[in-house]
């Protein structure tokens, strides 16, 4: 009896420890954990069966994978038995899992990931690779770690086709291996579109070799370094020496490294505003002649309430016949290096009030009968549209190109939120669901007084909420979504990995994982399980989860009283009003605090468990008056 309950007792703790290490990002459709874990060992191999070249790939991926941190050597083998890692093609296909679908089965003594197509085995090899000790994503070997995954049965496949992240290159130039950086840092969650943004107002990075002051000229600007959008105004014979561009064998370099990943790279091509570097590359192609330099971060738009005016005409004039020649040679070049479906034109934020002061436009509305400027920018939008579609490609576009009329087959991506979508759905069209208060990723996620400067917020937990099907709008016209990070003011990778996640594990798991199986506080405990895998990919991050949230506001009397929060639970927050730093021995927020009479700053710290967890927040008394409407 006794011998029948400590093996009872010790196969609890063996079943309650798997469940601590089965934490996977985006969740999957379906795991069971059941007793025991699988090993590696240096005699450890992987053994493909079939023959399917891209399968192939998938295992020395993996060899690779295992190979570093594990100091094992992972030997690939073709259709050998005796290998205890195996990666099946399916002969009878699962017409459940689909073409990006995986069987994965953990055993006491060997691993199986099934799937109909080799995208399929790539993705049971990311979950395999997550069931594994963090130190698995180290870039060096390590030492004295017990290489093991807990026995699992897991049933995967995706709720989304589309599941994207966009990366800003044209406001701040990142090198090619960077972006295979970024490439690398998103596969593990699944995300297999990369929406490339390469042209806008701060350079032009694609090579065209028709239209070579595109990048001669339009890919570099003068340095400057501070509050973007405030920067002075570059001389014109100030040295314009701050840049890049991707030459053609540099694009194939990279279009080959996400399609060995099974990343399909969209390109954009942001026109017709956003195009100050056409512009200063070839002048002709504006309706305001004058003499062009590409911005260099100073104001050149001004923002108000309801839009938006230029104060230098950036955009390419429809009104023009030569525009649409340099767009052909463009999307020709376009179209030859990028195999994906479909080329994004931008379309968005388009200052119309250059347009309005044109003769050129204006005898273009005639002749075409067109109302106002939205008409104006829907006949430019529908001839790009034959100008993409003579490349055998689909046009997609934010969702500022329905305004005067949609183009016969373009897809919409809808960033204004989700009405967009909504709209260009309800004619029957594909869209991409990108609204700005969930996945726009350059946004704050923490308080603005001690976050890198930018506009708006997304918290986590807003990333979280995402849902990209709206009500009463027909799934299949939802291709999937994508979070975008633009890069005014990211300059550097860190700060680029710090603004992705973890707010991309969650716009992930929205588009890969069952709606039902969406579950916050189980998520937050798999984000933090992620950071430690971080740490030993020596990725950053951010933490801003665990810092404490102001709630200023007004009282009955109209006197400041100040409420805090977190996003997560199980999170204590000490505070002190004096000059010193609080630490857990300071007084504890249980309710709404008052504001002692003289005092100038609330500083708080956030604990868990006795150890600070959040940074220390400096916040002025006079910012929460602001923030409260005090004066």
């Amino acid at each position: 009896m006794k011998n029948c309950l400590c093996a009872l007792l010790i196969a609890a703790a063996s079943f309650a420890h798997a469940q601590q290490m089965v934490s996977i990002i985006p969740q999957p459709v379906s795991v069971q954990i059941n007793d025991g874990s699988f090993r590696l060992e240096p005699s450890t191999s992987i053994g493909v069966f079939g023959n399917n070249s891209d399968a192939d790939k998938v295992a020395r991926y993996l060899s690779d994978k295992l190979r570093t941190p594990t100091g094992f050597l992972f030997e690939v083998k073709k259709n050998d038995r005796s290998s205890k890692i195996r990666m099946i093609i399916l002969k009878n296909k699962d017409s459940v899992i689909g073409k990006e679908g995986y069987l994965l089965s953990v055993f006491r003594d060997s691993v199986s990931i099934q799937a109909n197509e080799p995208a399929g085995l790539f993705y049971g090899t990311q979950t395999f690779l997550q069931l594994l000790p963090a130190e698995i994503e180290s870039k060096a070997t390590v030492g004295e770690v017990i290489w093991e995954a807990p026995c699992v049965s897991v049933k995967d496949y995706p709720r989304f086709a589309w599941r994207g992240l966009m990366l800003d290159v044209s406001r701040h130039f990142f090198t090619k291996e960077q972006v295979k950086q970024f490439i690398d840092e998103m596969i593990p969650y699944k995300y297999n579109v990369l929406h490339w943004h390469l042209t806008d107002d701060q350079e032009w990075r694609i090579e065209i070799k028709s239209l070579p002051r595109l990048t001669s000229v339009g890919a570099w600007r003068a340095e400057r370094v501070g509050d973007w959008g405030n920067f002075t105004k570059p001389s014109p014979d100030e040295p314009k020496d701050y840049g890049g561009f991707y030459t053609q064998e540099d694009i194939k370099e990279i279009v080959q490294y996400a399609k060995d990943r099974f990343v399909s790279v969209l390109p954009e091509i942001d026109i017709p505003g956003h195009s100050l570097a056409m512009v200063a590359s070839y002048p002709e192609v504006s309706c305001t002649p004058g003499q062009y330099q590409v911005n260099s971060g100073e104001k050149f738009m001004d923002w108000y309430a309801n839009g938006f005016t230029a104060l230098i005409d950036n955009t390419l004039c429809p009104a023009n016949e030569i525009v649409y020649q340099y767009l052909d040679k463009v999307f020709t070049e376009v179209a030859q290096l990028f195999p994906f479906e479909y080329i994004h034109m931008g379309g968005d934020e388009c200052a119309k009030n250059f347009w309005e002061k044109s003769d050129a436009i204006t005898q273009l509305m005639k002749k075409e009968k067109l109302k106002d400027m939205h008409e104006v920018q829907s006949y430019f939008v529908k001839r790009v549209e034959k100008i993409i579609e003579s490349k055998k490609k689909k046009l997609i576009g934010w969702d500022e190109i329905l305004e005067g009329g949609l183009a016969p087959n373009a897809a919409v991506m809808s960033w204004r939120g989700i009405k967009g979508g909504i709209e260009a759905a309800s004619m029957g069209h594909k869209v991409v669901m990108s609204p700005n208060q969930n996945v726009y990723i350059d946004l704050y996620q923490g308080d603005p007084i001690c976050e890198p400067k930018t506009y708006g917020m997304v918290r986590l937990n807003k990333a979280y909420q995402f849902e990209p099907v709206p009500d009463g709008v027909k799934p299949e016209l939802i291709l999937g979504g994508q979070a975008n990070l633009w890069t005014e003011r990211v300059t550097n990778m860190r700060h680029a990995q710090y603004m992705t996640w973890p707010r991309s594990f969650a716009i992930s798991e929205s588009l890969w994982s069952p709606k039902e199986k969406k579950n916050w506080d189980d998520f937050v405990g798999r984000v933090e399980k992620q950071f430690r895998r971080f740490d030993a990919a020596q990725v950053k991050y951010a933490t801003t989860l665990y810092d404490a949230i102001f709630n200023p506001r007004k009282d009955g009397k109209g006197t400041l009283e100040i409420e805090l929060t977190t996003e997560v639970n199980g999170i204590d927050i000490y505070y002190s009003f004096d000059e010193s730093n609080p630490d857990r021995y300071y007084p504890k927020y249980t309710a709404p605090l008052m504001v002692p009479k003289d005092a100038v700053t609330l500083k708080v710290v956030t604990y868990r468990d006795g150890q600070q967890i959040g940074k220390q927040i400096n916040m002025p008394i006079d910012e929460l008056k602001r923030r409260a409407k005090i004066k």
